[in-house]
Protein backbone atom coordinates (compact mmCIF):
# COMPACT_ATOMS: atom_id res chain seq x y z
CA UNK A 1 0.00 0.00 0.00
CA UNK A 2 2.85 2.52 1.07
CA UNK A 3 4.85 1.62 -2.04
CA UNK A 4 1.49 2.07 -4.14
CA UNK A 5 1.18 5.63 -2.64
CA UNK A 6 4.81 6.54 -3.28
CA UNK A 7 4.85 5.65 -7.22
CA UNK A 8 1.17 7.96 -7.25
CA UNK A 9 2.71 10.46 -5.11
CA UNK A 10 6.30 10.52 -7.64
CA UNK A 11 4.09 10.61 -10.73
CA UNK A 12 2.11 13.46 -9.65
CA UNK A 13 5.64 15.06 -8.77
CA UNK A 14 6.77 14.37 -12.48
CA UNK A 15 3.44 15.46 -13.95
CA UNK A 16 3.46 18.93 -12.15
CA UNK A 17 6.89 19.69 -13.23
CA UNK A 18 6.21 19.12 -16.22
CA UNK A 19 4.44 22.18 -16.34
CA UNK A 20 5.50 24.87 -18.23
CA UNK A 21 5.58 27.94 -16.52
CA UNK A 22 6.32 31.27 -17.97
CA UNK A 23 6.80 34.72 -17.16
CA UNK A 24 8.44 38.24 -18.06
CA UNK A 25 11.10 40.06 -17.65
CA UNK A 26 11.95 43.67 -18.45
CA UNK A 27 14.45 44.34 -20.56
CA UNK A 28 13.83 48.32 -20.98
CA UNK A 29 11.11 50.90 -20.69
CA UNK A 30 10.71 54.68 -23.01
CA UNK A 31 10.53 57.35 -21.01
CA UNK A 32 7.05 58.77 -20.76
CA UNK A 33 7.23 60.82 -23.46
CA UNK A 34 4.70 59.04 -26.15
CA UNK A 35 1.62 60.48 -27.16
CA UNK A 36 -0.81 57.63 -26.21
CA UNK A 37 1.39 54.58 -27.86
CA UNK A 38 -2.21 52.22 -28.62
CA UNK A 39 0.13 49.25 -30.48
CA UNK A 40 3.32 48.46 -31.62
CA UNK A 41 4.42 46.17 -34.52
CA UNK A 42 7.87 44.42 -34.65
CA UNK A 43 9.48 44.77 -38.13
CA UNK A 44 11.69 41.64 -38.41
CA UNK A 45 12.78 42.66 -42.24
CA UNK A 46 14.25 46.33 -40.90
CA UNK A 47 14.55 45.52 -37.40
CA UNK A 48 12.25 48.86 -35.86
CA UNK A 49 9.26 49.08 -34.07
CA UNK A 50 6.22 50.42 -35.50
CA UNK A 51 3.73 52.25 -33.10
CA UNK A 52 0.61 53.71 -33.46
CA UNK A 53 0.00 57.61 -31.11
CA UNK A 54 -3.27 58.09 -30.46
CA UNK A 55 -2.63 61.70 -28.79
CA UNK A 56 -5.76 61.98 -27.68
CA UNK A 57 -9.23 60.13 -27.48
CA UNK A 58 -9.78 56.73 -28.97
CA UNK A 59 -12.53 58.02 -30.72
CA UNK A 60 -11.58 61.47 -31.84
CA UNK A 61 -11.42 62.57 -35.64
CA UNK A 62 -8.80 65.26 -34.46
CA UNK A 63 -5.67 64.74 -36.87
CA UNK A 64 -3.32 64.45 -34.09
CA UNK A 65 -2.44 60.66 -34.23
CA UNK A 66 0.73 59.36 -36.03
CA UNK A 67 2.72 56.34 -36.36
CA UNK A 68 5.96 56.41 -35.08
CA UNK A 69 9.47 54.35 -35.43
CA UNK A 70 11.41 53.26 -32.59
CA UNK A 71 14.79 51.29 -32.51
CA UNK A 72 14.51 47.71 -31.16
CA UNK A 73 16.23 49.04 -27.81
CA UNK A 74 13.66 51.48 -26.80
CA UNK A 75 15.39 54.25 -28.56
CA UNK A 76 13.42 56.97 -30.49
CA UNK A 77 13.43 57.13 -34.12
CA UNK A 78 10.89 59.60 -35.07
CA UNK A 79 7.37 59.83 -33.48
CA UNK A 80 5.84 61.93 -36.53
CA UNK A 81 7.23 59.28 -38.78
CA UNK A 82 3.37 59.21 -40.53
CA UNK A 83 1.61 62.52 -38.79
CA UNK A 84 -2.07 63.77 -39.56
CA UNK A 85 -3.63 60.34 -38.40
CA UNK A 86 -7.13 60.41 -35.98
CA UNK A 87 -6.73 57.52 -33.52
CA UNK A 88 -4.65 54.73 -34.92
CA UNK A 89 -4.57 51.48 -33.43
CA UNK A 90 -3.70 47.97 -35.32
CA UNK A 91 -0.89 48.17 -37.86
CA UNK A 92 -0.33 44.83 -40.06
CA UNK A 93 2.35 44.54 -42.75
CA UNK A 94 2.49 42.78 -46.21
CA UNK A 95 5.11 43.43 -48.57
CA UNK A 96 6.09 46.98 -48.75
CA UNK A 97 2.67 48.76 -47.08
CA UNK A 98 1.72 48.73 -43.58
CA UNK A 99 -2.22 49.04 -42.90
CA UNK A 100 -3.53 51.34 -40.08
CA UNK A 101 -6.71 51.26 -38.32
CA UNK A 102 -7.94 54.85 -37.66
CA UNK A 103 -11.44 55.17 -36.68
CA UNK A 104 -13.46 54.08 -39.73
CA UNK A 105 -10.69 53.95 -42.10
CA UNK A 106 -7.70 51.78 -42.93
CA UNK A 107 -4.64 53.79 -43.87
CA UNK A 108 -2.44 52.16 -46.36
CA UNK A 109 1.27 53.44 -46.11
CA UNK A 110 3.84 52.91 -48.55
CA UNK A 111 7.38 52.22 -46.16
CA UNK A 112 9.91 53.05 -48.64
CA UNK A 113 8.02 56.39 -49.48
CA UNK A 114 7.23 57.03 -46.08
CA UNK A 115 3.83 58.53 -47.37
CA UNK A 116 0.57 57.29 -47.01
CA UNK A 117 -1.00 56.06 -50.57
CA UNK A 118 -4.73 55.61 -49.31
CA UNK A 119 -7.25 55.52 -46.91
CA UNK A 120 -10.38 53.36 -47.39
CA UNK A 121 -13.57 54.08 -45.34
CA UNK A 122 -14.96 51.13 -43.72
CA UNK A 123 -19.25 51.57 -44.26
CA UNK A 124 -20.67 51.04 -41.01
CA UNK A 125 -17.79 50.60 -38.30
CA UNK A 126 -17.35 52.98 -35.78
CA UNK A 127 -13.47 52.38 -33.86
CA UNK A 128 -11.45 50.16 -36.06
CA UNK A 129 -9.55 48.24 -33.50
CA UNK A 130 -7.02 45.59 -34.67
CA UNK A 131 -5.78 44.45 -38.09
CA UNK A 132 -4.57 41.09 -39.49
CA UNK A 133 -3.51 39.97 -43.20
CA UNK A 134 -3.91 36.39 -44.70
CA UNK A 135 -1.03 35.10 -47.50
CA UNK A 136 -3.18 36.50 -50.38
CA UNK A 137 -2.96 40.09 -48.86
CA UNK A 138 -7.04 40.11 -47.91
CA UNK A 139 -7.23 42.61 -44.79
CA UNK A 140 -9.26 41.78 -41.80
CA UNK A 141 -10.11 44.50 -39.36
CA UNK A 142 -12.14 44.13 -36.15
CA UNK A 143 -14.44 46.94 -34.55
CA UNK A 144 -15.35 46.32 -30.93
CA UNK A 145 -18.32 48.85 -30.84
CA UNK A 146 -20.16 47.01 -33.80
CA UNK A 147 -19.75 43.89 -32.72
CA UNK A 148 -18.14 42.83 -36.34
CA UNK A 149 -14.88 41.58 -38.22
CA UNK A 150 -14.97 43.39 -42.08
CA UNK A 151 -12.49 41.95 -44.51
CA UNK A 152 -11.06 43.81 -47.02
CA UNK A 153 -10.17 42.35 -50.48
CA UNK A 154 -9.25 44.88 -53.70
CA UNK A 155 -10.23 47.84 -51.66
CA UNK A 156 -13.55 46.45 -51.49
CA UNK A 157 -14.91 46.12 -47.57
CA UNK A 158 -17.32 43.81 -46.49
CA UNK A 159 -18.75 42.07 -43.41
CA UNK A 160 -16.53 38.84 -42.18
CA UNK A 161 -18.04 38.19 -38.78
CA UNK A 162 -20.75 39.87 -37.42
CA UNK A 163 -22.96 39.65 -33.94
CA UNK A 164 -19.67 39.28 -31.64
CA UNK A 165 -19.39 41.00 -28.20
CA UNK A 166 -16.11 43.16 -28.20
CA UNK A 167 -14.21 41.49 -30.88
CA UNK A 168 -10.51 43.16 -31.10
CA UNK A 169 -7.37 41.05 -31.57
CA UNK A 170 -6.59 39.54 -34.38
CA UNK A 171 -3.98 36.80 -35.81
CA UNK A 172 -4.10 34.97 -39.50
CA UNK A 173 -2.09 32.21 -39.20
CA UNK A 174 -1.84 29.23 -42.30
CA UNK A 175 -5.50 29.27 -43.45
CA UNK A 176 -7.31 30.00 -40.34
CA UNK A 177 -8.39 33.70 -38.52
CA UNK A 178 -7.82 33.63 -34.59
CA UNK A 179 -9.76 36.47 -32.90
CA UNK A 180 -9.92 37.59 -29.20
CA UNK A 181 -13.64 38.51 -28.28
CA UNK A 182 -14.56 39.63 -24.55
CA UNK A 183 -12.01 37.28 -23.03
CA UNK A 184 -12.27 34.50 -25.04
CA UNK A 185 -9.70 33.42 -28.01
CA UNK A 186 -11.54 32.01 -30.83
CA UNK A 187 -10.27 30.21 -33.77
CA UNK A 188 -12.46 30.45 -37.35
CA UNK A 189 -11.25 28.27 -40.51
CA UNK A 190 -11.75 29.29 -43.84
CA UNK A 191 -15.32 27.45 -44.10
CA UNK A 192 -15.95 29.67 -41.25
CA UNK A 193 -16.00 26.74 -38.25
CA UNK A 194 -15.44 28.58 -35.35
CA UNK A 195 -14.05 26.75 -32.79
CA UNK A 196 -13.39 28.15 -28.68
CA UNK A 197 -9.65 27.78 -27.54
CA UNK A 198 -9.61 29.26 -24.40
CA UNK A 199 -11.93 31.66 -22.15
CA UNK A 200 -11.95 33.13 -18.53
CA UNK A 201 -9.52 35.96 -19.35
CA UNK A 202 -10.13 39.87 -18.31
CA UNK A 203 -13.25 40.65 -20.65
CA UNK A 204 -11.28 43.48 -22.59
CA UNK A 205 -8.91 41.79 -24.25
CA UNK A 206 -6.84 43.72 -26.84
CA UNK A 207 -3.80 41.88 -28.39
CA UNK A 208 -2.59 38.54 -29.70
CA UNK A 209 0.49 37.18 -30.75
CA UNK A 210 1.77 33.70 -31.52
CA UNK A 211 4.66 32.32 -29.16
CA UNK A 212 4.50 28.86 -30.68
CA UNK A 213 2.94 25.90 -31.89
CA UNK A 214 -0.76 26.70 -30.39
CA UNK A 215 0.09 28.61 -27.82
CA UNK A 216 -0.08 32.68 -27.74
CA UNK A 217 0.78 35.73 -25.80
CA UNK A 218 -2.82 37.86 -25.05
CA UNK A 219 -2.83 41.37 -23.61
CA UNK A 220 -6.04 42.87 -21.97
CA UNK A 221 -5.50 47.12 -22.35
CA UNK A 222 -7.14 47.07 -18.45
CA UNK A 223 -3.57 45.52 -17.66
CA UNK A 224 -2.90 41.79 -18.16
CA UNK A 225 -0.64 40.07 -19.96
CA UNK A 226 -1.73 36.01 -20.42
CA UNK A 227 -0.22 33.17 -21.80
CA UNK A 228 -2.55 30.53 -23.11
CA UNK A 229 -1.00 27.07 -23.54
CA UNK A 230 -2.41 24.31 -26.07
CA UNK A 231 -4.84 22.96 -23.92
CA UNK A 232 -6.11 26.13 -23.08
CA UNK A 233 -5.29 27.03 -19.86
CA UNK A 234 -3.60 30.19 -19.12
CA UNK A 235 -1.20 31.80 -16.90
CA UNK A 236 -0.91 35.51 -16.03
CA UNK A 237 2.19 37.14 -17.05
CA UNK A 238 1.76 40.42 -15.72
CA UNK A 239 -1.24 42.06 -13.93
CA UNK A 240 -0.56 45.67 -13.11
CA UNK A 241 -4.36 46.40 -13.03
CA UNK A 242 -4.03 48.26 -9.26
CA UNK A 243 -1.33 50.45 -10.96
CA UNK A 244 -3.23 51.54 -13.85
CA UNK A 245 -0.41 50.69 -16.10
CA UNK A 246 -2.70 49.71 -19.16
CA UNK A 247 -0.74 47.23 -21.57
CA UNK A 248 -3.00 47.59 -24.86
CA UNK A 249 -1.82 45.88 -28.55
CA UNK A 250 0.98 44.06 -27.87
CA UNK A 251 4.19 43.63 -30.20
CA UNK A 252 6.87 40.02 -30.66
CA UNK A 253 9.74 39.60 -32.00
CA UNK A 254 9.27 35.67 -31.57
CA UNK A 255 13.17 34.63 -32.20
CA UNK A 256 14.71 36.18 -29.74
CA UNK A 257 11.28 35.52 -27.77
CA UNK A 258 11.39 39.76 -26.79
CA UNK A 259 7.25 40.95 -26.25
CA UNK A 260 6.91 44.97 -26.69
CA UNK A 261 4.12 46.59 -24.65
CA UNK A 262 2.61 49.64 -24.82
CA UNK A 263 1.39 51.47 -21.81
CA UNK A 264 -1.00 53.70 -23.46
CA UNK A 265 -1.82 56.42 -20.52
CA UNK A 266 1.50 56.29 -19.05
CA UNK A 267 2.78 56.99 -22.61
CA UNK A 268 5.57 54.45 -22.36
CA UNK A 269 6.30 51.35 -24.71
CA UNK A 270 8.70 48.20 -22.65
CA UNK A 271 10.06 45.54 -23.87
CA UNK A 272 11.04 42.05 -22.10
CA UNK A 273 11.92 38.57 -22.05
CA UNK A 274 9.64 36.00 -21.83
CA UNK A 275 11.20 32.95 -20.04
Amino acid sequence: MKKNIFYVLLLFIISFSGIAQHSLNRIWITDSILPIPESVLYDKTDQILYTSLMDGSPAERDGKGSIGKLATDGKIINLNWIPGLNAPKGMAKFKNKLFVADLTEIVIIDIKQQKILKKITIDDSKILNDVTIDKKGVVYVSDPKVGRIFKLENDIATVYLENLNKPNGLKFIDTDLYFLDNGSLYKMDDKKNKQLLAEGMDENTDGIEPIADSEFIVSCWTGVVYYVNKDGSKEILSDTRKEEYYSADIGLDNEKKIVYVPSLFKKTIAAYSLR
